[in-house]
């Protein structure tokens, strides 16, 4: 920190406000019942706490707002791309950049260019949308985190890491051509928000470039695990995000980000890749027809600006300080009620183990999806879940995936929320204790093939 006396308090003061207002009880029943029993089909005027995701829902400083009106709308050679090129190639360590609306945009743009019809695409845990595109472009998403991940309640600096024997084998197993690219997300979503440790990353590297595969970064939240590398991994107290973040992403070719989050932006994504001109020109030529001209890529130069500020804004220690504490502050609000939770506490969220909280619950009825229409019911507070819903059929057999992890996430947005929001959420869960015995398995009456999860109906089971 700046200075040795850290009182907790934000490192920011609220100029603005939005009001929330916490509807009555029956209005919310009324109201998840019209959404199909689906949280992301709610109105936001609904939600009292919103902790459906922190993609887009943070918000923005001062500065990031001045830039805003600084906007240069040219079609084409924007002042703003040219500032948030120079910025991503200063932060993020490589010589070729492309604007995409957001993250699903940028896999959407290069994934198709390193993925053959049946081939694998190995990572830490694959998050929904990144999984999505894998397979629309024709590859199998495969999850090789190490197994701590799985376990809750067993605590270690870095669940996210990739475990680099299963990982060896692998490729060993299916033969090097049959895998387009290894991807590491930072922090790992699906497992908890679990960060990456440089070591792991090292390892990783080294396989892929014995293999000669391609290594990539899903980059959405790249400051909140170059902060855990600080604060937990020996020979990285001293040095800056900055100088982290550039030294984890050298190991890799290239990169996608959802500027979403630690761009700390309402939109925006970004493709980087380190120095192979060939694939940034075919990026090029993909990016035209799908997102937009090379320099403005789906986004207004207001958009590129703010993604600009932010992304140094995102790397201050202070500001990394205080978004850390709040959600392991969460975090133990909940364990102290005896909320199982995957513990430590990630970068971005705390994930509730719905399968263990609901364990009256069979897992193909969805036990963290009925608690999270529970959540929203008892306070109004809305959250998503992460396992079997998420997890979506298998494409080759149809059945339901069943995944070890099944997790409702309450995802903090970055500066939006305070404690007393935190505390709030924490009561509603000591509510939901006292009755989680009636709280009753859900089943499907609409599921749509691809991401299911965001437009699905369900009935509860009788």
């Amino acid at each position: 920190m700046s200075s040795e006396f850290w009182p907790g308090a934000e490192p920011f003061k609220i100029k603005v406000v939005e009001p929330i207002k916490l509807l009555p009880r029956e209005e919310r029943i009324n109201a998840i019942e019209k959404a199909g029993l689906n949280p992301f089909l709610l109105s936001s005027s609904q939600v009292f706490i919103d902790l459906l995701t922190d993609s887009g829902t943070g918000a923005m400083s001062d500065n990031q707002w001045a830039g805003m009106m600084l906007g240069d709308e040219s079609y084409a050679g924007s002042r703003n791309f040219y500032n948030l090129e120079n910025t991503v190639k200063d932060i993020f360590h490589c010589e070729y950049f492309l604007p995409t609306h957001q993250g699903r945009g940028a896999e959407n743009v290069l994934f198709p260019l390193l993925i053959k019809e049946g081939q694998y695409v190995p990572g830490n845990m694959h998050f929904d949308t990144t999984k999505a595109h894998i397979e629309i472009a024709g590859g199998v998403g495969v999850n090789l985190v190490r197994e701590e991940a799985y376990k809750p309640s067993v605590s270690a600096p870095f669940k996210g890491d990739m475990d680099t024997d299963k990982l060896r084998s692998f490729i060993q197993d299916k033969g090097r051509d049959r895998v387009a690219f290894i991807i590491m997300t930072i922090t790992c979503n699906s497992a908890g928000g679990q960060p990456v440790s440089m070591a792991n990353m090292k390892e990783v590297h080294d396989i892929a470039r014995e293999f000669e595969i391609p290594l990539f970064i899903d980059a959405a939240r790249f400051a909140e695990n170059a902060y855990f590398i600080k604060k937990r991994e020996d020979g990285y107290q001293n040095k800056t995000i900055k100088e982290i973040t550039r030294e984890f992403f050298s190991l890799a070719q290239g990169f996608t980000m959802s500027a979403k989050k630690d761009g700390l932006v309402n939109i925006g994504g970004l493709i980087g890749i380190a120095s192979d001109e060939g694939l940034f020109r075919r990026a090029q030529e993909r990016l035209v027809p799908v997102e937009g001209f090379v320099t403005y890529g789906g986004l207004a130069g207001r958009d590129m600006e703010a993604v600009a500020r932010g992304l140094y804004e995102v790397i201050e220690e202070d500001y990394l300080e205080q978004r850390i504490n709040q959600v392991a502050y969460l975090g133990k609000e909940l364990t102290d009620l005896g909320v199982p939770i995957q513990k430590p506490v990630g970068g971005h969220a705390v994930f509730v183990d719905g399968k263990s909280f609901l364990s009256h619950i069979p897992q193909e009825h969805f036990p963290s999806h009925a608690l999270a229409v529970e959540l929203y019911i008892e306070g109004g507070v809305r959250g998503v879940e992460i396992g079997t819903l998420l997890a979506g059929r298998d494409p080759q057999t149809g059945e339901n995936v069943m995944p070890e992890l099944d997790l409702l996430r309450l995802t903090i947005p970055r500066r939006t929320y305070t404690d007393n929001h935190m505390k709030y959420v924490a009561h509603v869960f000591s509510r939901l204790q006292e009755k989680k015995e009636s709280i009753r398995g859900m089943k499907l009456t609409y599921e749509p093939k691809i991401l299911r999860h965001f437009t699905a109906s369900f009935a509860w089971l009788t």
